[in-house]
């Protein structure tokens, strides 16, 4: 079984990953305005997020509007909301689950073994909820990808990564290697303790007593 150790340096550094998923989540910064132009503006920097958009000026002002439509979005955003989301929901409730399987806890009881399939069941889903983020954001990175290089967007319309989506692939990744070393618990089977005296095949002798 896994010892201790390893177990807490898992659940920091899941901890650490839901922390960053959310983070990444709420900040606007998904995406930003490209300067790619030799006629660009640069007074103003655009800032698109999952919840908001932004305008950041020169002096230090940003005003931000929060969209008024989910169904007026395009699909890879409304498909990156709802899988970050239930990342970090499946990240919580799979730490959760792993903290009563901790070595360290005595909430699930005294069972080594008992323990150790809690915890791994709760590294397999803090495992899936990281994915869930890796898959949201690699997606939102192919969206914004696709539209810088489409030759019919135009130059002042294009966007580049923002510092959130790298923060939100930051916490996936601590996310999956902390979710992996909670699932390193797996138990293992216990061998039969062998017989004290040796046994023997032969059959019983009766005893019988002659008269």
């Amino acid at each position: 079984m896994a010892n201790s150790g390893l177990q807490i340096l898992g659940f920091a550094l899941a901890l650490l990953g839901v922390i960053a998923l959310i983070v990444g989540t709420i900040l606007p910064q998904w995406k930003m305005s490209a300067f790619v132009g030799s006629n660009i503006i640069t007074a103003i920097s655009m800032y698109e997020g999952l919840w908001m958009s932004c305008a950041f000026q020169s002096t230090g002002q940003m005003q931000c509007k929060v969209y008024d439509s989910i169904l007026q979005l395009n699909s890879a955003l409304q498909a990156t909301r709802a899988l970050m989301i239930v990342s970090i929901i499946a990240s919580v409730a799979g730490m959760g689950v792993a903290t009563m399987g901790m070595k360290c806890t005595t909430c699930g009881g005294d069972d080594k073994v008992r323990k150790s399939r809690i915890a791994l069941t709760g590294g397999i889903i803090i495992i899936i909820g990281s994915l869930c983020s890796l898959i949201a954001c690699s997606w939102y990175a192919n969206d914004i990808i696709r539209a810088f290089y489409d030759p019919f967007t135009p130059v002042n319309t294009r966007y580049e990564f923002g510092a959130a989506i790298f923060i939100a692939w930051a916490g996936a990744f601590l996310t999956l290697v902390g979710g992996a070393m909670l699932s390193a618990s797996c138990p293992k089977k216990t061998k039969a303790a062998p017989p004290k005296y040796p046994i023997s095949n032969r059959p019983p002798s009766s005893n019988k007593e002659f008269v």
